[in-house]
């Protein structure tokens, strides 16, 4: 058995098919790992969603934010942007399987066996694992039951932007859910900041990249984790960041995370998204 992990589709299937055919992918047998954001701005988000379902327990995806911004489509609660690509989704037949399908990922998936966590966006520096567990626990319950509707109205905005154990309510899920899905750089001393989002070397001088946040308490876990295209492929603080920009028309990265080092395997990828 193999285990692969595909950085974000954002609605590109044919690059992940093809890399899946590079690698002799089995369903049967081996296992898929998705970092998030399986639909919007590329052309095929209907295909994407039917072909990670029918996968079935050879997959596993997290939430990403674009997958959350859907399901607040879906719900009512938001209208599409400009650049959306969901509508063929919201027309679909089997709107409402996938939909419920969708609402039931994870936003955190750890199998201890292999020393593997995976999440879409990252964790912040003051939680440790089993912190993270916990709060992805917490926004589980709530994403699955009868007040999703409410979360999703709520999830969005910037604040609280640091983590408190005390926080409380839909402030305590906001910031547990823009943690998992939204964030990319921390101020020194532990903050999240949504605005910049530019590669690493470029950033103000206050922020630094969330997992080089010095003391975070997950440094010693290896994590997967997507969102960032302009970071792209790095490896390292003991992160493996697979989003490559497929809808920029940069690449889609494949990883094997059952080897002693992650193997990669990348193809390149047609322009689906304008600049700006």
């Amino acid at each position: 058995m193999a285990l692969y992990a595909v950085g974000d589709l954002q609605g590109c299937l044919d690059p992940l098919k093809r890399l899946l055919d590079r690698v002799d992918f089995d369903p049967a047998q081996d296992r898929l790992w998705l970092v998030g954001d399986l639909v919007n701005r590329g052309p095929e988000s209907l295909a994407c969603l039917r072909f990670v379902r029918s996968l079935g327990d050879a997959a596993v995806s997290v939430l990403g934010n674009h997958d959350l911004h859907l399901l607040a489509i879906h719900a009512g609660l938001h209208k599409p942007r400009r650049k959306d690509t969901v509508q063929s989704i919201l027309d679909s037949p089997d709107r409402e399987e996938l939909m419920e399908w969708l609402r039931h990922r994870p936003v955190l998936h750890h199998d201890a066996s292999l020393g593997w966590t995976m999440v879409h966006a990252g964790l912040p520096p003051q939680w440790d694992l089993e912190t993270a567990l916990a709060c992805a626990d917490e926004l589980h319950q709530v994403l699955r039951g009868p007040e999703h509707t409410r979360l999703l109205q709520r999830m969005y905005g910037d604040q609280p932007d640091r983590w408190d154990p005390a926080l409380t309510g839909w402030s305590r899920l906001r910031f547990i859910t823009n943690s998992f899905t939204r964030m990319r750089y921390c101020t020194r001393d532990g903050r999240l900041d949504m605005d910049y989002k530019g590669a690493p070397g470029k950033q103000p001088a206050h922020l630094v990249p969330w997992h080089a946040v010095e003391g975070r308490l997950t440094r010693d876990h290896r994590l997967v984790v997507g969102h960032w295209s302009t970071l792209g492929y790095r490896f390292e603080h003991n992160v493996l960041s697979l989003d490559t920009g497929c809808i920029w028309g940069g690449k889609m990265t494949l990883a094997r995370l059952d080897t002693p080092e992650p193997e990669v395997t990348q193809l390149r990828c047609p322009t689906h998204q304008p600049p700006g």
